[in-house]
């Protein structure tokens, strides 16, 4: 069946629990329209957000530029590979952005939050003619800035899910040119479910993926 994949021998079942959220990052990656030595900003450095720094890094972005709200988060997406990264509330970061991609933008920025200020952000710092990928959709609906995707012919994608993207990771996997291994916060025996979905809940700063074995 086509819904189902082999996983290689060198990967283990903990690290093939992670291709679902990567695969999401590439599909986004790939409906983007990235060519090589592209200029590319990530808004949001979760789960999703990570894996899409670690895989512009492996499609050949020539920059990775990451804004989030948290320093942990940004932490997080240098040691992922991120080049640069800012404070989402940084006074003047469109002109920051700006400053350091020769004063145009970026030429992809992927969104991967999903609200009103994050989407804006996202749209302010991309080059004129430049693409938005819109991978987070937290709320359905947002305040959207047409004058300025109109004037600065932006193009504008949504990203949903995947679509054929899991083979691709298991052979980045299994070659190791993707880490998931640093995403993945514990393995816990199912019996602990209700204690990690409490912590989960209460959106616990450095928790990754909980993966629970029966």
């Amino acid at each position: 069946m086509h819904v189902l994949y082999r996983i290689p021998e060198n990967v283990t079942f903990e690290q093939a629990a992670m291709v679902e959220a990567a695969a999401v990052a590439l599909h986004a990656i790939n409906i983007s329209g990235i060519r090589p030595g592209d200029s590319c900003a990530v808004v949001g450095a979760g789960m999703i957000g990570l894996f899409i720094i670690k895989l512009l890094k492996i499609s050949g972005a020539s920059s990775v530029i990451s804004i989030d709200i948290g320093k942990n988060h940004l932490l997080k997406a240098q040691k992922a590979g991120s080049d640069l990264t800012f404070l989402a509330d940084e006074a003047d970061l469109s002109e920051r952005i700006k400053a350091v991609t020769d004063g145009r933008g970026v030429d992809i920025a992927f969104e991967a939050v999903g609200k009103n200020e994050s989407v804006n952000t996202a749209i302010e710092i991309v080059r004129r003619g430049g693409t938005v990928a819109l991978v987070g959709n937290t709320s359905p609906k947002i305040d959207f800035p047409l004058q300025k995707v109109v004037t600065g012919e932006l193009k504008i994608l949504g990203s949903c899910a995947i679509c054929g993207e899991y083979e691709t990771i298991l052979d980045y996997i299994k070659s190791g040119r993707l880490n998931v291994d640093d995403q993945i916060s514990a393995v816990a025996p199912l019996s602990e479910g209700a204690l990690w979905f409490e912590r989960l809940y209460r959106r616990e700063e450095d928790l990754g993926k909980v993966i629970l074995k029966p």
